[in-house]
């Protein structure tokens, strides 16, 4: 980094120092209670606002699906959303929207997440409708069906038709061995085509039990009257059996693995590095988070600022690490610039990991990563809505809705000497996929000699 980039990122971080030094984290109280059918249930009262949010979040997702029949959790996303019992298709939308609430799902590979924001006279409204599709969601031909070509769709909008859409499909599947950890969130379509109703039926007996979820609720409540309106809707739904053991254990990597794509939608060459790292709650994976903020985030990171700035090899570049439970990874890219080699930019990336393992980090790029992760969470914080779903995500992930008040201290923790060891550790060539994603028309480097 020469003299202006290093002034210019200095200044930048103690502006975003004094920003953050003003944001204070509140520490959030909540009450976990169990109810008898085994729904776990947490509140976090706060009164600054007429709104309550509610999070029901279920610990499942494409983790737990099996060979040849993918999909599922996905796909009960979407399903879980077109009625139930007492519920016809759209009128849970119809009914928080018209209360001037919002709505929404998310899956992911350890949960599946469905959340409401509303004032906070309906939570009799919000909790009825979450109750009745937990009992009795609208399983029949028709909605499965329906929902199989709405996923559809959604793979054509999100993947195939977009412009680097399957790179991320392909980092799991060349990264991963143990299938858990290996198949995406949206799944197979031949799959979700060769499932029966039954198929469908039994993974929600399986997963959607009230044992298996976690329900949230934050905004002005009073916590005890709340648990009482929880224990009348959700109570009387029976237990399921145990959700069956899930083996996330990933064999470790021996060697480098690469492959190219060819993409007709990219008009530029994509370079993809990703690790393997643990995921879960360690200190690895907080100060993995942080090298991640330090190499690829912003304009001050040093992968823009060498790939991009500097070398002019690169249009972008960035890095992150995926949040999960289990085995999950760790991406350093750069997109290379019109005419340029991608192999220049996996050089230039290789560089600075190289530069990160034996040289120095400077104490103003990690206070630029502490000051980020400070940031975020207090934002997240003062949102009721995001306060529940934290607050179910962090029970279902960790078993422990107390790492929403410790999150940041073991992100403030941190020393470069963590930083550098976790770069030692895991950012080294046995332990990598390389992905080079290439516009189609353009002919795509060796897997082997090309790009090195």
């Amino acid at each position: 980094m020469n003299r202006r980039h290093l002034i210019a990122a200095v200044l930048f971080a103690i502006a975003l120092a004094a920003t953050a030094a003003a944001i204070t984290i509140p520490k959030i109280s909540f009450t976990d209670t169990r109810l008898k059918n085994g729904l776990r249930v947490i509140i976090s009262s706060d009164r600054a606002a007429p709104v309550v949010s509610v999070a029901v979040a279920y610990n499942v997702g494409s983790r737990n699906e099996r060979k040849g029949r993918t999909g599922f959790a996905h796909l009960f996303e979407h399903l879980m959303f077109k009625g139930s019992e007492n519920v016809a298709d759209g009128e849970l939308a119809g009914l928080i929207e018209n209360n001037g609430g919002n709505h929404n799902g998310q899956t992911d590979k350890d949960h599946t997440i469905y959340f409401e924001q509303v004032p906070s006279n309906q939570l009799d409204m919000v909790l009825f409708l979450e109750a009745d599709r937990m009992r009795s969601p609208a399983i029949t031909q028709e909605t499965v069906d329906n929902q199989r070509e709405a996923v559809k769709e959604e793979r054509r909008l999100r993947m195939d038709n977009q412009p680097y859409g399957k790179t991320s499909e392909v980092i799991g599947e060349l990264l991963f061995e143990n299938f858990a950890n290996e198949h995406s969130v949206i799944g197979s379509m031949a799959d979700l085509d060769a499932a029966s109703l039954e198929d469908f039926a039994n993974f929600f007996k399986t997963y959607y039990a009230p044992n298996n979820a976690v329900l949230a609720i934050a905004g002005d409540v009073d916590p005890k009257i709340a648990l009482d309106k929880v224990r009348k809707y959700f109570e009387a739904i029976p237990s399921g059996p145990p959700a069956p053991p899930l083996d996330m254990t990933e064999p470790a990597q021996k060697e480098e693995r690469r492959t190219i794509i060819n993409d007709p939608l990219a008009r530029l060459t994509l370079v993809d590095i990703a690790y393997q790292v643990p995921g879960g709650i360690n200190p690895d994976m907080d100060a993995l988070s942080a090298l991640a903020t330090v190499m690829g985030s912003g304009r001050s990171s040093r992968l823009y600022d060498s790939l991009v700035r500097q070398q002019q090899v690169a249009v972008q570049a960035g890095a992150g690490v995926v949040a999960a439970k289990g085995p999950t990874f760790m991406y350093l890219e750069g997109m290379a610039g019109p005419g340029k080699d991608p192999a220049q930019v996996e050089k230039a990336i290789d560089a600075e990991i190289a530069r990160l393992q034996t040289g120095s980090i400077e104490e103003w790029e990690l206070d630029k990563a502490r000051n980020a992760a400070r940031r975020s969470l207090a934002g997240s914080l003062g949102n009721s809505l995001q306060r529940a779903i934290l607050l179910s995500r962090y029970t279902v992930f960790y078993n422990d809705p107390g790492v929403i008040n410790t999150r940041y201290d073991r992100v403030a923790s941190l020393t470069i000497a963590d930083l550098q060891r976790v770069a030692r550790q895991y950012l080294v060539p046995a332990n990598r996929a390389v992905i080079v994603t290439v516009p189609a028309k353009q002919a795509a480097p060796s897997p082997k000699g090309g790009v090195q």
